[in-house]
């Protein structure tokens, strides 16, 4: 099958490992401005016994112009769900596409749809109710905006970029996303008190860190005491990319997470009998 082209708003990549036929399969999902290569460790590490796939999607860095105007992010995310080939038995998701992956979720019957076992939210934006947001909420997220992108720009470059460039590049990102794609954001962040959280009925494990100057460890508490079958794993040392921060911590707790919602197969016992 040829490959989707690079400008195409949903671009679905399979990344390579020796999992056998039938290993559950996982879909990562990256955040605003992000790419999915931020998920590459990840899937080194699950490889062996899963079968990876990340998507790009149009929020992505330098994605598809103008994404910010389409009113309703979840048909994009629904369609990386349904490219994927089978059930998608965990879908994980960072950042801003946690709440889009939320809100389709609420609104539609895609658990069962797409056969999803378990969810994997790390850095959610959430806020319990409609009272928690303010003038200075706002504020923050209007005139920091640049800041949170910055903190991307460090994840995704390794630290190999100077400080002084990282502002020059997270100030470029933020005229890339421009008003449309900031208004997008925080819509969905707004409507986090809406969702029907009950709805959401399969095992989930909500990650945050402790130092998130863009979803401060509070969002990640307040959604997994909302939904009813969720684990908290709030990381010492990380930042708004657990992933990267501590990629060794993660990957421990998306380990433990997966061998608990996804036991293995029962091997099948075979008796032999010898006649006489």
């Amino acid at each position: 099958m040829r490959p989707p082209a690079p400008s195409a708003p949903v671009v679905l990549r399979r990344h390579p490992g020796a999992a056998a036929a039938g290993a559950p399969r996982i879909l990562f999902l990256h955040g605003l401005a992000g790419s999915d290569t931020v998920w590459d460790e990840t899937g080194r590490q699950l490889g062996a016994e899963h079968e990876v796939w990340s998507a790009q999607l149009p929020w992505r860095g330098q994605g598809v112009e103008g994404w910010g105007r389409t009113a309703d992010l979840g048909p994009w995310v629904e369609e990386a769900l349904a490219s994927v080939p089978g059930p998608v038995d965990v879908v994980v998701a960072h950042s801003m596409s946690s709440n889009v992956l939320l809100e389709l979720l609420d609104r539609t019957d895609g658990l069962a749809r797409f056969g999803i076992r378990a969810l994997v939210l790390v850095s959610p934006f959430y806020r319990g109710t409609a009272e928690e947001f303010d003038w200075a909420t706002i504020t923050h997220y209007l005139n920091d905006f640049h800041l949170i992108l910055q903190e991307g720009i460090r994840a995704h470059s390794g630290g190999r970029v100077s400080a002084e460039s990282e502002i020059l590049m997270a100030q470029r990102v933020r005229e890339w996303i421009g008003p449309y794609g900031w208004i997008r954001f925080f819509d969905l962040f707004l409507r986090t008190p809406e969702l029907r959280t009950a709805r959401i009925t399969v095992p989930c494990l909500v990650v945050g860190g402790a130092h998130d100057i863009a979803t401060p460890s509070e969002h990640a508490i307040a959604l997994a005491g909302a939904l009813p079958d969720a684990r908290l794993r709030v990381l010492a040392g990380s930042g708004h990319f657990p992933m990267v921060d501590e990629p060794a911590a993660f990957h421990a707790e998306l380990g433990a997470f997966l061998d608990a919602v996804l036991p293995p197969a029962p091997v099948l016992q075979t008796t032999l009998t010898t006649e006489t």
